[in-house]
């Protein structure tokens, strides 16, 4: 699990990274823990991938592109429309069962 400040400090380093990383090139950078939600000119994003990795060898990044002008990112599945603003709703992975967890915790206290 870790030490109880893991988190902390990974996000600062994550804060002092960003800061020396980041260029003029993005369009627009949100970090959420780990993911990252990251628009680039079109062109740009293989650069701006090696450029991330480049900078600190122990950080590597990953990309997902957008199909069918969706990407799910986190719990929200983003939809480019076509007057190019970003519409929103709620996403659920493919292998998500569909049962919350207050229902399980419920299942649990009955048994």
């Amino acid at each position: 699990m870790g030490s109880p400040v893991s988190a902390v400090v990974a996000n600062l380093y994550m804060e002092f990274f960003e800061e020396e990383a980041l260029n003029s090139a993005r369009v627009l950078w949100k970090r959420y823990v780990d993911d990252t939600f990251c628009i680039v000119k079109k062109g740009s994003e293989k650069h701006s991938l090696d450029h991330l990795n480049s900078v600190r060898l122990s950080i590597k990044f990953t990309m997902e592109s957008e199909e069918d002008s969706k990407l799910p990112f986190l719990d929200c599945l983003l939809k480019r429309e076509s007057d190019g603003m970003l519409t929103s709703t709620v996403y659920r992975k493919p292998t998500h069962t569909h049962i919350d967890t207050f229902t399980l915790r419920l299942i649990i206290l009955l048994l």
